[in-house]
Order: C-alpha cells, then structure tokens, then sequence
C-alpha cells in the first residue's frame, strides 16, 4: 500500500513504478508536474542558484559599458573576467563576489572538458571582440562609418545610433548574443543537466538517501539541476512563476519567440520541463528526470535557432531601402545567435545541432569581403534555410 507520508503525487503524462515494501510487486505511481518551481525541506527552500543570477547581473554590466566610449580595454577586460574585491560594477555585491564570467564561457563538461583548445578559442573570441569595441570604435565614436571604416550609423527617420566596425558589426550584440549561447545555453544544457555532471561521484545515491550538502537545505543532484535553471530564470522577480523579458540573454529572447504565434506554447513547455525534471529528482526517478533534460535542450536550441533566422530574413527589407544602421544592428544580432548554435544540443544526442566548423562556416559568409556591406539576400537566404531545414521550422514561421 502507498504510504500517505509519501511527498509527491505527480500527475503529467509520465509514469514511473517504485518497489513496494509491503508486496513483492510495483505500484505504479504518477508524479504531477508542479505549479511553480518551488521546493522545499523542513519548511525550506531547497531551490539554490545565487552564482547564475551573479553572473547573468555581471554579463548585463559588461553590456552596458561596450556602449560606454569612455572605457578603456583594461576596464572592460576586468568586467569580463572579474577578480574578487576589485571595483569593476556599479553594484558592490557583484565587485565582493569571486564568480566572472569569462570562466564559464565554453565551459561545459560535455563539450569542453575534453576540448580545451576549442574552449580557449572561443574565450578569444571574446577577447577580440572586447578589444576591438575599445580600440577601434571607440575611438571612431562620432565619425560616420563606411565600409572598412569603423564609426556610427544612424537609422533611418532619426532612429537609433549604432556604432559599428569596418565590416559594418556591433560589437555589442555579437557578445551579447554570443553569450547567450556560449555562456547560459552551454552551461544549461550542456553541464547542469548532463548525466555527466548530476550523477558524477556519489550524486545519485546521495540524491536516492536524501544526504544533503553540508550546511545546506538540498542534495547536490537538486542544487545543479537549480543551477541549470537559474541561468534562464535568475533575474526574474520571482522565479518560481516567471513572467519573462527581464534580461538580455536566454530569458529575454525566450519571450520574443512565445510572443510568434508559430511557436506559442514553448516557454510553458521549458518551463514545465524545468519543473517536472526537479520534481523527479525530488522522488528519485533518474529516467524522467533525462527525459524532461532532453526536451529543454530541443526546445532552448530551437529558441536559438529561430531567432538566428528571424533577423537574417528582417534584414533583407531594410538592406534595399538603404537603411544600413537598422540591417547591420539585425545582422549583428543574427550572427551571434548563428555563432550561439555551436552550443546547441540535441536531444539523446552528445552533439550540438551544428558544429564549431558549421558555424564558422556561416559567419565567414557574412564576414568576408566588407562583410555585412557586401552581403547578399541569397546569402541571406540560404543560412537561414539551413538552419530552418536542420530545426525542421520554416523560414516563414520564424520570420515573423
């Protein structure tokens, strides 16, 4: 019989059958997918993710200050990979705090623990783009840009400023959006919620008994999932019921994608999955704890891909009226999200949906030449079909 001390009852779809101690059988018993993500032990949360929130608040500032001319490469580098106590942000909490984020860029244990030469290549990336805003845009600030010649564009009617380099990219976005995929995409789905890293050591029988992490209110299995979950969900107000939109990575575009009637549903899927994977590990069900890991990596590598194609396509317009400030700004960002694809997972899979040297591939089409003042509607075009073709979406349903 099913003692009524039991902690969960699970209702979602899913089943999985425990052992009976009474009968010489299985029972089979449904976990319910809960309504927020929250847990707790003897009247705690057990729910722990202060490192990811610290990074994503750490990641923002950098943002802010690649838009501040006034910076020198020095400072930026420094907000980049942060020492503990130095004075690099405005927030004090961050300046104490002995977390960077340049550590955790291309870090996973999936795809870079074995690969520190890829990691190391991508961390350059990085560097490069950080130093040329400082070094070669900065200092081209009020100077109108033209192809080779770094500077600022104005969209048309009066619209936004965007500072550019020679081959017409912001520096800005290809970080932003580069980490989005080089930082939260690949540490979600790649670390937190690999096998790798949830069962590593004594995790699942100390999950299993119930041995918590000394001092603290959950076992190690629960806090990296938590992990996992806060570098999408770290900033919100309230993480337990997210409303979405509150950074600029991951949560952000997320919400973009929710908002395209083509893929309205995703973000309660993630989030759904988010939930009943913690709740699995809370009773100890390992195999639908992976089933709902893999439908996260399907649906935050899709929420990648389509948005790599929506600015691609949202380019082609404004590349013809001559609106060259808004085309680049869009471009900008879509390279980076086609450079965040190299993070990517497939679901029951150890490979990413396209490779380093796919991706290299593509952004050397946009970048040769005078890269974005020479690129193409066909070139355009055709990124965007191997993308939407690889996902299995149409150009048409992302495009919106």
């Amino acid at each position: 019989m099913i003692k009524s001390t039991l902690s969960l009852l699970i209702v979602a779809g899913l089943c999985f059958s425990c052992s009976s101690d009474d009968y010489n059988n299985t029972i089979p018993v449904q976990i319910e997918t809960p309504a927020s993500y929250s847990f707790e032990r003897n009247a705690e949360s057990s729910v722990s993710f202060d490192g990811q929130t610290t990074r994503i608040l750490m990641a923002e500032e950098l943002l802010n200050g690649l838009m501040d001319n006034t910076k020198t490469e020095a400072q930026l580098d420094a907000m980049f990979a942060h020492v503990e106590g130095a004075n690099d942000f405005s927030d004090a909490n961050l300046n104490a705090s002995g977390k960077n984020v340049r550590s955790k860029v291309a870090a996973s244990q999936d795809y870079f623990s074995a690969n520190t030469t890829l990691s190391s290549v991508i961390k350059s990336d990085f560097d490069l783009w950080i130093s040329e805003q400082a070094n070669t845009v900065f200092p081209n600030w009020n100077n109108v840009a033209s192809a080779g010649t770094a500077g600022q564009l104005q969209q048309t009617g009066g619209g936004t400023i965007r500072y550019i380099n020679g081959k017409g990219f912001e520096y800005n976005q290809l970080v932003a959006k580069g980490l989005l995929g080089a930082l939260m995409t690949d540490q979600i789905l790649n670390n937190y919620l690999s096998p790798a890293v949830l069962d590593v050591g004594a995790n699942r029988d100390n999950n299993t008994n119930n041995v918590l992490e000394e001092g603290k209110p959950y076992t190690t299995m629960e806090h990296k999932w938590d992990e996992a979950f806060g570098y999408l969900y770290g900033t919100e107000a309230d993480p337990s019921n997210p409303v979405l939109g509150v950074d600029e990575f991951l949560n952000e575009y997320l919400d973009r994608v929710e908002a395209d009637a083509d893929f309205t549903g995703i973000a309660q899927t993630i989030f759904d999955a988010f939930k009943l994977g913690r709740a699995a590990i809370v009773a100890n069900d390992y195999e639908l704890r992976d089933a709902q890991a893999n439908i996260i990596k399907e649906h935050i590598s899709k929420v990648i891909a389509i948005r790599a194609v929506y600015y691609l396509q949202g380019a082609k317009s404004q590349l013809a009226s001559a609106d060259f400030a808004s085309a680049f700004h869009g471009l900008s960002e879509g390279y980076g999200f086609i450079y965040s694809l190299q993070f990517t997972r497939q679901p029951n899979s150890d490979a990413a949906y396209f490779s380093h040297d796919e991706v290299m591939g593509m952004t050397g089409q946009l970048s040769e030449g005078n890269g974005l003042w020479d690129v193409t509607p066909e070139t355009l075009d055709d990124i965007s079909q191997s993308i939407a073709t690889r996902f299995n979406f149409s150009i048409e349903a992302a495009s919106n």
